[in-house]
């Protein structure tokens, strides 16, 4: 599973026009399910997620957390963070898992950043054609790969 967090002042999402999904300050996260995770790829992305310290402290230090901070999160499915570019110049998508297995994870995932204590916590539509609105703060982005874990149970 990959994700890519970007801290935000707000991030809303659109689906035919209509509002789906909005947050305040938080994360805005983009997820990709990928062929063979399971729900402990979910479980351990979603802890790492609420407990990053990207927010500042009062000094100015990237130390805080969402949790720390309050904030939201607005949780968007993006399987193409799984595009694999080796070859050629058109993405290969072959790394994404099935769209049942994928959208189930995906809501897993939503579910286990609300376990872990974050307020808020907003969807957009699994596989639909959505527009974002993010105002990035900062910015600043992070991409995690639930890869590390598994390399560091090695």
């Amino acid at each position: 599973m990959r994700v890519l967090l970007q801290r935000v002042r707000r991030s809303s999402v659109q689906v035919d026009g209509q509002t789906v999904g909005e947050i305040g300050q938080g994360l805005n996260i983009l997820a990709c399910v990928m062929e063979g995770d399971t729900e402990k790829e979910a479980e351990l992305l979603a802890a790492k997620c609420a407990k990053m310290r990207i927010f500042e402290d009062e000094d100015g230090k990237m130390n805080r957390s969402v949790l720390d901070v309050d904030g939201q999160a607005l949780v968007i499915s993006q399987f193409t963070l799984c595009a694999d570019c080796r070859k050629g110049n058109r993405p290969s998508f072959t790394q994404s898992a099935a769209p049942d297995r994928a959208k189930a994870l995906y809501e897993y995932f939503a579910e286990q950043l609300r376990k872990n204590g974050v307020s808020k916590v907003a969807t957009g539509v699994f596989a639909a054609d959505m527009q974002v609105d993010i105002q990035n703060d900062g910015p600043v982005t992070i991409w995690l790969d639930s890869e590390i874990f598994k390399q560091s149970r090695r």
